[in-house]
């Protein structure tokens, strides 16, 4: 799986997105920084990535359904200082075992993850 991670979040992210072995690179890496939502989405299209966020907007299933996407993973934690959106990524690098989010919508918080 490959995965592209948005400003808003750590990048320590996507290191330990390697450190698991997957393929990870970051909306700052691209140059993209600042850009628009459906810039970032069409950029993970065309290079096959599943997204990861902070940002609500990717949540919306009529602006970006899940079905046009190779993922849409986006983190609700109750904290957004870097260690506990950390925290609450390391239950996504668990479930990523056992599922993929190719064409769904994962909504992660703290208590549970939301499968759409």
């Amino acid at each position: 799986m490959k995965f592209k991670i948005d400003e808003n979040l750590p990048v320590e992210i996507a290191q330990l997105l390697r450190n698991s072995g997957y393929d990870a690179d970051t909306i700052n890496d691209e140059g993209l920084s600042g850009a628009d939502d459906e810039i970032d989405a069409q950029r993970c299209r065309s290079e096959s990535r599943i997204l990861i966020s902070l940002d609500l907007d990717f949540a919306n299933v009529r602006t970006f359904p899940p079905k046009d996407h190779d993922g849409l993973i986006v983190l609700r934690a109750k904290q957004q200082d870097k260690d506990a959106v950390i925290t609450l990524f390391r239950r996504v690098l668990l479930v990523l075992r056992e599922y993929s989010p190719a064409g769904q919508l994962w909504i992660v918080e703290p208590d549970r993850i939301r499968r759409r």
